[in-house]
């Protein structure tokens, strides 16, 4: 039998994407208990419904939780404000962390968590649950293996709908508002595409540049529209527009060019990777990535996470490269603040 970890879920009212974490830890072996501290009782019915007897207990003080549990693991999902206290106290309590985005609003606030779960030998995990999708990991591999050759520059899109801010009550939402999430659009989705394409390409991005704006008027105080020139360390230069356009869904992509041919992924699409390489059998030919699609979203990321702390291994996602995502986001923001390209540190 594989080894089975007990997990906790530290959130309050403000969690997101609750139902997706009970789902993932309802459907996780090594998942053996769960435990929650749900100050606000705002997830506990929720809770029970889905997770039946592995939910071990629930607790309106996460401290006390941390103490009388001893959690392996915890999920913390709420405002982004508010985490990186809670963050800290799940560390101090010697648990590892998966981290719901952006999970701060400054990156001052963030560094010294992960300064202190490498001391401590912990992971802190940021829900960038991308990574594990079976066409990215193919279009990764692709890369790896040198189909393109040397990677020469790098488009990237995220667009969603502008219709959500148009409603009053998404507007009074924590993730719609400045002070509460660190910005808009950009730190709530268009930073899963920013990790993304350090992932594929295996570069860090080292330096940005930015405008950010509200075009479409609405009564809000976080951008609805933005974008981004970017330098990485393997000297690529790419470009990022990140928004809320459309009336409805979403559209996606990212088209990667090298010395041998290029890659583009549009993971919305029912066949979301195609390439052309001027080597090999197929030389000069578009190629179409014929794998499944599933499983994806947070199920598989979840589970790859716990299964990680359960057993002593490799992470999805590193806390150097937590730390990166938001890193690069907040540079995007201070670039055009300040009007003039930002160095990453």
């Amino acid at each position: 039998m594989p080894k089975q970890v007990t997990v906790a879920l530290v959130t309050n009212r403000t969690g997101a994407h609750i139902g997706a974490y009970l789902n993932a830890m309802r459907d996780t072996k090594a998942c053996g208990a769960v435990v929650m501290a749900d100050p606000d009782n705002r997830w506990t019915e929720a809770a029970r419904k889905t997770l039946g007897p592995k939910l071990q207990a629930v607790h309106a003080d996460a401290k006390v939780m941390l103490a009388k549990d001893k959690p392996a693991m915890a999920i913390v999902s709420m405002e982004a404000k508010a985490a990186p206290a809670a963050i800290d106290q799940v560390l101090e309590g010697g648990c590892h962390v998966f981290a719901e985005k952006p999970a701060c609003v400054r990156t001052e606030d963030f560094a010294p968590l992960i300064n202190k779960a490498d001391s401590k030998h912990l992971h802190v995990m940021f829900a960038l649950a991308n990574r594990l999708n079976p066409e990215f990991i193919a279009a990764r591999r692709l890369i790896a293996d040198g189909a393109i050759g040397k990677i020469y520059g790098i488009d990237t899109h995220l667009v969603a709908d502008q219709t959500r801010l148009t409603n009053a009550g998404y507007r009074a939402q924590w993730y719609a508002q400045k002070e509460r999430a660190g910005g808009g659009h950009l730190v709530w989705l268009g930073i899963h595409w920013l990790d993304l394409i350090q992932n594929l390409t295996g570069a860090d991005i080292i330096e940005v540049n930015g405008f950010i704006a509200n075009v479409g008027g609405q009564p809000i105080d976080i951008e609805d529209s933005a974008t981004a020139t970017l330098r990485f360390d393997n000297g690529t230069l790419g470009t990022f527009t990140s928004g809320y356009y459309l009336k409805r869904g979403y559209h996606s992509g990212i088209k990667v060019w090298g010395s041998e041919g290029w890659l583009h992924l549009q993971q919305m699409l029912d066949q979301p990777l195609h390439w052309l390489s001027n080597k090999g059998e197929n030389a000069g030919k578009v190629q179409t990535w014929k794998g499944n699609k599933h499983p994806r979203g947070y199920t598989p990321f979840v589970r790859a996470c716990i299964e990680a702390c359960a057993n002593d291994t490799e992470p999805p996602i590193s806390n150097a490269d937590s730390l990166r995502a938001v890193q690069v986001v907040y540079s995007i923001y201070t670039a055009a603040s300040q009007k003039k390209p930002i160095r990453l540190e």
